[in-house]
This record gives structure tokens, sequence and C-alpha cells, in this order.
């Protein structure tokens, strides 16, 4: 019997299917680097923000990084505060010698506990840095607005090759697909 037990087994040990649902996590969010960063053009993705694996796999993650970018786009707010409240000279200068040893520090440190508790948060389920940063700094500032749903499975008509496994494109919503508009009738009134 499996009461109250969640998420598919995919064959694996516990240990193994947290593994494979960070690993999958990672690649996700680190589709959103600059072309820039890869070694070559081949190895960097044609579209940013997707990745193509199996269905079950893509079900499974969609969840898991949902609460990530959750946990991301929450600290947002503290972010703000704290970038308001630090300070604007060069660091080892006497005006930063002066921030640092006042009340400014400590109203900035503060502001910026959230932030850094979600980010220790993210980076204990993900222990990427780079990955953490794209998250915080790129991927979340989209989504500050949305109240969910930041990713998207689409079921690939094809199956893979050999085992004729279910393919999904498990990817980021687009910035401006979420606006909810009311479209005005398509009949346009004659007065």
């Amino acid at each position: 019997m499996r009461h109250r037990r969640i998420g598919k087994k995919f064959g694996r040990n516990p240990k193994h299917q947290r593994a494979l649902l960070k690993a999958l996590a990672i690649s996700l969010i680190l589709t959103e680097r600059d072309p820039e960063d890869y070694d070559s053009k081949e190895q960097a993705p044609k579209k940013a923000g997707r990745i193509i694996t199996t269905l079950p796999k893509a079900k499974e993650l969609r969840p898991y990084i949902e609460k990530l970018v959750t946990k991301a786009v929450k600290a947002q707010k503290s972010i703000a505060a704290a970038k308001e409240l630090e300070c604007k000279a060069d660091r080892g200068t006497e005006e930063w010698k002066a921030w640092r040893n006042g009340e400014g520090w400590k109203a900035w440190v503060a502001a910026s506990a959230p932030a850094l508790a979600a980010r220790r948060a993210v980076y204990a389920k993900l222990t990427s840095r780079e990955a953490v940063t794209l998250l915080f700094d790129r991927i979340a500032p989209r989504y500050v607005e949305r109240p969910g749903g930041y990713t998207r499975v689409l079921k690939l008509a094809k199956p893979r090759l050999g085992d004729a496994g279910d393919r999904a494109i498990i990817e980021f919503v687009g910035e401006n697909e979420f606006r909810n508009s009311k479209a005005t009738s398509a009949i346009p009134t004659v007065e």
C-alpha cells in the first residue's frame, strides 16, 4: 500500500529520485544563461528556459521547480528593500566605513535577512550556485506580479526513439503570456 506517498518512484531509490529532480531543475534553470556563457554554439539551447524530457519526469518536476520559483519571487520584496538601504559608496572608503559601523548597516541586514534565508533554502535543494543566482536575479523578477503557474508541460507528438517513451517539453512561461485582459467583442457595434 502506498498511502500518503506522493510522487513517482521512477524505479529508483529515494536518494536517486531526489537527485533526478535536482538535476532536471538545475538544467532547466541553467538554460536561462547567456549564449556567450557556453563553450560552443552547439551547446547553447535553441530556446532559453526549456528542456525536453519524458512526460512523467516533466510532470514530477513541475511542482518541484514551482516551489523554488515561489521562494525566489517572495524574496524579491526584501531584495528591493535591501537595495534601497545599501551604501552607494565604494567598499573600504570612509563613507562606507561610517555606514558599516552605523545604523544603516543594521537596517540593511534586517531588510536582506529574508532574502538570504530564501537563497539558502533554495541552495539546499539545488546545490548549484550558478542556478540559484540565475533563479533569483533573472527568473524570479519576471514573475513578481504573477501569483503562480511559472512553468508549463507540453506533450510532444513524436515518442522517443529506442523505447517509444512519451516526451514532453517543460518550460518557463513567457513574460507577456499571462496577461489576461478582457478581449473586446469580435463584432464591432454600430451606432
